[in-house]
């Protein structure tokens, strides 16, 4: 586009030419004033000389017109997937991509706003985007929310008063919604102690009655409860198990609410456990009677109760049992009172001498069925008539001694089982070389049990079982302490031996049938920890309620592992039949934009009402006609929506003319000259 026009270009300062053209007005007043005939004839040629020295001069030049700029906003955050607004949305910005499209003279920046740990960041996103455009360029801003936006300060952006900002909600304002949130929810909490949390419970419709809230810890249900919208209430729990727990609650949905996903809440806790508390009972003495003391004396988290027994069984010269030791041995309080404060109960070589009546021994028996821990670690009394086998003991140890004691060298070995277990799987990976040997075993029978590792003649030398609620290990060797003084180069003993007594309490992490669902980076992984090696699959129910499937492949040391694409937040859920299940959390579980899912058109108002714009509901204005307006006009109306149009250009070409050249311009000063001293002759 070519476009002309005149402009000076003055031959001297322009503040001299201010002055000569006053001095040319005071000139002509005075010829005015004294009616001097002759004098106007001279006011020609200091008009035609101020002429001269403006220079004007006619400036052409070819033009580009440069684009405005219009930023549209997408809200991509997770309340925008409530209901039909994602559809909504969807149709919103396809109009008002085509309505541009016809309009030309304006590049489209389409801006993405996710939202995150502290809400929707929209103005944030504006910013960002305003950082690459010429605001002079800018249109206007339009931003298609559904209003839950948590980034809008007080004091309002400089932007927001050049250009309109615009608002459209996919949506209507008389939505209703149902919404549940939990408050005061520990982060940390003790085992086996009585805690609790509170739940609000929310509704913008009046309920007929009070409403039934299932709460879950592991997603098993352990509290139903009614109550009534508007109410905060006290929900009692107790973690069983250190680790992980998930808590959920849940509402049912209300017909005609924009979503349900905030019917339901989650949160996780992680159960400590307080001091463990351990009874060991030591037997005959012998080189590694420090041995299990050292190993829990060096755990800060461990309460060591350490009874041992010093009278050797050969020496006998007739003194009662009662007045062998010089404090009395609190054997009630210690087995019948207290028995099930313990977490885990050893006999270290222990055999029986009369000093636990069998009535206590069947006490220990119950209270491992019951969930209580037991260890024996055996020593050759282990297999004589005074054995632990021929006790009340019986029905929960796995294996029963054959009577022989196997005297000669071996070197322990992890057997295949034992290669996939928690407990033993990693032993030969962490202690490069060969294991110093062991000298002495206690044989066994056939029974049950998992054999972990065995010993000479392939005989079992370590074997777990679990027995009721409760977990039982046997050593059958009481050599151990060879590889805590390093004999020949020593094994893990320490790795080992941590390892089997924290098993016995268990602790999540060595559970060999366990289930794990980790969300790293956008991916879910999953492992399954187990014996049976086989491929298997999972239910996996996703945030929305969605039900997949995912196949678990082996991945060597007794695990299984699969990944799952972490596309939705919220809470996923795997499970292998109903006795085994793993949650895994994506993106924070309580959004504040997932709080309240109407449609709000609060947070924005400021910042579109200072900016001329307009707010609209989908579901009541429909998609609004996009107008081109000068700026300073109102920028929206009924049913449109107005963008500035800012005229501006870009030179890709110029050339000037001088109107007045100097051979023109001496010849009209001369000539007008002349005339002025003709006339003045002439009179």
């Amino acid at each position: 586009m070519t476009v002309a026009d005149v402009i000076l270009r003055p031959l001297v300062p322009e503040w001299l030419l201010v002055v000569l053209a006053a001095v040319v007005v005071v000139v002509l007043l005075l010829a005015l004033v004294g009616r001097l005939p002759a004098a106007g004839w001279r006011v020609p040629p200091l008009v035609l000389l101020l002429g001269v020295l403006a220079n004007p001069t006619l400036l052409r030049q070819e033009r580009d017109p440069v684009p405005d700029v219009v930023v549209i906003v997408e809200d991509a955050s997770a309340s925008m997937q409530a209901g039909d607004r994602e559809e909504t949305t969807a149709a919103v910005l396809e109009a008002l991509g085509s309505d541009l499209g016809r309009r030309g003279g304006l590049d489209v920046l389409r801006v993405v706003a996710e939202g995150g740990p502290d809400g929707t960041a929209v103005v944030g996103a504006i910013e960002d985007a305003l950082v690459e455009v010429d605001r002079r360029q800018l249109a206007g801003v339009v931003i298609v929310s559904d209003g839950q936006v948590h980034d809008v300060r007080e004091e309002l952006p400089e932007w927001v008063g050049e250009r309109p900002v615009h608002h459209i909600m996919p949506g209507g304002p008389d939505e209703s919604d149902r919404r549940l949130a939990l408050e005061d929810v520990p982060t940390y909490a003790m085992v086996g102690e009585p805690l609790s949390f509170r739940l609000r419970f929310d509704d913008d419709v009046e309920v007929a009655g009070p409403e039934r809230v299932v709460v879950r810890q592991n997603g098993v249900v352990v509290n139903e409860l009614v109550t009534t919208p508007g109410r905060a209430v006290e929900v009692p729990f107790e973690l069983d198990r250190a680790g992980e727990t998930v808590l959920e609650v849940e509402v049912a949905p209300r017909e005609g609410e924009i979503s349900a996903v905030n019917n339901r809440a989650v949160a996780f806790v992680n159960g400590v456990r307080d001091r463990l508390r351990v009874l060991l009972v030591s037997g005959e003495p012998y080189p590694g009677l420090r041995v299990w003391r050292n190993l829990l004396k060096a755990d800060p988290a461990v309460d060591l109760v350490h009874f041992t027994i010093l009278r050797p069984p050969e020496k006998q010269d007739g003194t009662p049992v009662r007045e062998l030791a010089l404090i009395a041995f609190p054997v009630r309080e210690l087995f019948e009172l207290k028995l099930g404060e313990f977490d885990l109960i050893i006999f270290d070589r222990y055999a029986r001498r009369g000093l636990l009546p069998l009535a206590y021994l069947d006490n220990v028996a119950r209270y491992v069925e019951e969930g209580g821990a037991l260890l024996i670690n055996a020593g050759p009394a282990f297999a004589t008539p005074l054995s632990l086998a021929r006790t009340p003991l019986d029905r929960v140890i796995p294996l029963r001694p054959s009577g022989e004691v196997l005297e000669r060298a071996f070197r322990p070995a992890v057997t295949e089982l034992g290669g996939r277990h928690p407990v033993t799987g990693t032993l030969e990976a962490e202690w490069a070389g060969e294991w110093g040997p062991w000298f002495r075993m206690v044989d066994v029978e056939t029974g049950a049990g998992q054999i972990l590792m065995s010993g000479a003649a392939e005989r079992p030398l370590l074997v777990l079982d679990r027995v009721g609620e409760g977990r039982v290990a046997q050593l059958l060797s009481d050599h151990a302490w060879l590889w805590a003084r390093g004999f020949e180069e020593g094994g893990p003993q320490q790795s080992l031996l941590r390892r089997l007594v924290h098993w016995l309490m268990q602790e999540p992490e060595l559970d060999e049938e366990r289930l794990v669902a980790e969300t790293v980076g956008d991916v879910i992984h999953v492992e399954r920890t187990t014996l049976d090696p086989a491929p298997r699959p999972l239910a996996v129910t996703t945030p929305s309620g969605e039900r997949r499937e995912l196949m678990l492949e082996p991945a060597g040391d007794g695990r299984l592992e699969a990944t799952l694409p972490a596309d939705e937040p919220g809470l996923y859920r795997f499970a292998e039949g109903d006795d085994r299940q793993a949650f895994a959390a994506v993106g924070p579980m309580a959004p504040a934009e997932m709080a309240d899912l109407r449609v709000n058109p609060e947070p924005l108002a400021a910042l579109v009402e200072a900016s001329g714009g307009a707010q609209l509901f989908t579901d009541t204005d429909g998609v609004p006609e996009l107008r081109r307006v000068p700026e300073g006009r109102s920028y929206a109306g009924r049913g449109w929506i107005g963008l500035v149009e800012n005229n501006r250009h870009r030179v890709v070409g110029s050339a000037e003319t001088p109107l007045l050249p100097v051979w023109l311009a001496l010849s009209l000063l001369i000539a007008s000259q002349v005339f002025a001293w003709w006339r003045e002759g002439r009179r």
